[in-house]
C-alpha cells in the first residue's frame, strides 16, 4: 500500500466536479488577472477569520514582504524572527534592507520564546538598530504565544506580523488566526492546509490605511491613475484561476481542520510515551500543517527514518538546519545567549504523514511500522 505524506488527490476527488466548473467559468469569462473570483475569495477569507481586510497576492513570501513594506520597515531597523522555521520568514527582511535578529523557540510548542525575544531586543539596542517589528511563526499550524508577544512588542514600539503560512485557520483562545496581529500573512502553496494548485498568498489586517498600502504595493505601487504609480511596489497578484480553486477549497476548510484533529489525536494517543508528541496548550487549536515528533537523539531519528522507509512510510524533517546556521544568514545578529533549542530541535524532529483524508487503516499501518 502506497502511503502519501500529503494526499491532495483524495481531496481533489471529493470536489473535482466543483473545481472543473469553477475553472471552466474563469476560462469562459477570460478575466485571468484580478477577476471577480479574486474579490469573492478575499471576502470569503475575511468571513472565515474575522479580519476586516483580506488581500490576496502571488505567494506567501510576497505576503511577508508586502507587510514589511506597509509598515515602513527600512535600513537600520531590526526585525525579530525565530530561527526554527522556513527561510522565507527571515529572507524578506534583508530583501527590503532591514536586519533580521534571530531568536529562539520553546522546546514544546516550537514557537517563539518571549524571553529570547527580550534578549534580542537588547541586542538590537547594543548594535544601534531600531526595533521595528517581530514576526512570530505559527509553526506546523500551532498559533504562537500572542498574549506574551504583543505586550513586549508594544512596550518597545514594535508591530507584530503573524507568519501564518502554516497556521491560517487555527484558533487562539476562541479567535481565528488571521485576526490576531497587526498584520497576518499566509501561503496557499499546495501542501499548506489551505492550498491552491500553484503559488498564492494573502495578507490580513484590520487597519484601513495598511490595507490601502498593501493594495497599492501588490500592483506596482498603483495610485488613482493606472499610469501614475505613487510608490515603488511589486507585481504580486493572485491569479483568478487559483482564486476560483481556493473558493471551493475554503468551503471545506473548516471540516478538514476538524478531520486533522482526529488524525493528530490518534497519533498522539498511540505514540505518547515512546516519543515526545506535539504539545497543544490549553485554548489553542492547530491546523496540523505537520504532525511532528521528537526523538531522543539525532541517532534515534536516523534509526526512525530507516525503519519508516523500510516499511514504506514517508517521513520528512522540518527543519534540519536552523536559519542562523544557514550560509545566507550566518552573519546576522541573534540572541546573545545562543539558540540552543533551535539547534537541538533540528537534530530531533521528524514529521509523519498528515492530511484530512488519512484513514484509520493507513494510520494504523504508520503507527505499527514506527513502533
Amino acid at each position: 500500500m502506497a502511503i502519501n505524506f500529503i494526499d491532495l488527490a483524495a481531496q481533489q476527488a471529493g470536489i473535482r466536479a466543483k473545481l472543473d466548473t469553477a475553472i471552466a467559468t474563469v476560462l469562459d469569462q477570460g478575466n485571468y488577472i484580478m477577476g471577480p473570483q479574486v474579490k469573492s475569495f478575499e471576502a470569503g477569507l475575511s468571513d472565515f477569520c474575522g479580519a476586516k481586510h483580506s488581500l490576496s497576492c502571488a505567494n506567501g513570501t510576497d505576503a511577508l514582504s508586502l507587510a514589511l513594506m506597509a509598515l515602513g520597515v527600512k535600513a537600520g531597523d531590526a526585525v525579530f524572527v525565530p530561527s526554527f522555521t522556513f527561510a522565507a520568514t527571515a529572507e524578506v527582511v534583508p530583501f527590503i534592507g532591514a536586519t533580521p535578529i534571530f531568536v529562539d523557540v520553546h522546546p514544546d510548542t516550537f514557537n517563539l520564546d518571549t524571553a529570547s525575544l527580550k534578549r534580542g531586543i537588547e541586542e538590537a539596542g547594543r548594535l544601534g538598530l531600531t526595533p521595528k517589528c517581530v514576526i512570530p511563526v505559527d509553526l506546523f499550524g500551532l498559533p504562537a504565544d500572542f498574549n506574551g508577544i504583543i505586550p513586549i512588542a508594544r512596550e518597545n514600539g514594535m508591530s507584530v506580523i503573524d507568519d501564518a503560512a502554516q497556521g491560517f485557520g487555527a484558533r487562539y483562545h476562541n479567535r481565528v488566526v488571521g485576526s490576531l496581529a497587526d498584520i497576518t500573512t499566509t501561503s496557499f502553496f499546495p501542501a499548506k492546509p489551505l492550498g491552491c494548485y500553484g503559488d498564492g498568498g494573502a495578507v490580513f489586517t484590520d487597519n484601513d490605511e495598511t490595507a490601502k498600502l498593501i493594495d497599492s504595493y501588490r500592483v506596482h505601487g498603483k495610485g488613482s491613475h493606472k499610469y501614475d504609480n505613487e510608490r515603488i511596489g511589486m507585481n504580486s497578484r493572485l491569479d483568478t484561476l487559483q482564486a476560483a480553486i481556493l473558493i471551493e477549497k475554503l468551503a471545506i476548510f473548516a471540516d478538514e481542520i476538524d478531520k486533522r484533529q482526529a488524525v493528530a489525536k490518534r497519533y498522539s494517543d498511540a505514540l505518547r510515551g515512546t516519543f515526545e508528541v506535539p504539545h497543544i496548550p490549553d485554548g489553542l487549536v492547530s491546523t496540523w500543517a505537520q504532525y511532528t515528533l521528537k526523538t531522543a537523539s539525532e541517532e534515534a531519528r536516523t534509526a526512525f527514518q530507516d525503519k519508516a522507509k523500510a516499511a514504506g512510510v514517508p517521513t520528512t524533517v522540518y527543519y534540519p538546519v536552523p536559519l542562523h546556521l544557514q550560509t545566507a544568514f550566518k552573519a546576522f545578529p541573534r540572541d546573545p545567549n545562543g539558540l540552543a533549542v533551535s539547534e537541538d530541535l533540528a537534530k530531533r524532529v521528524i514529521s509523519l504523514p498528515m492530511h484530512p483524508y488519512l484513514d484509520t487503516e493507513t494510520q494504523d499501518t504508520i503507527i505499527n511500522a514506527i513502533l
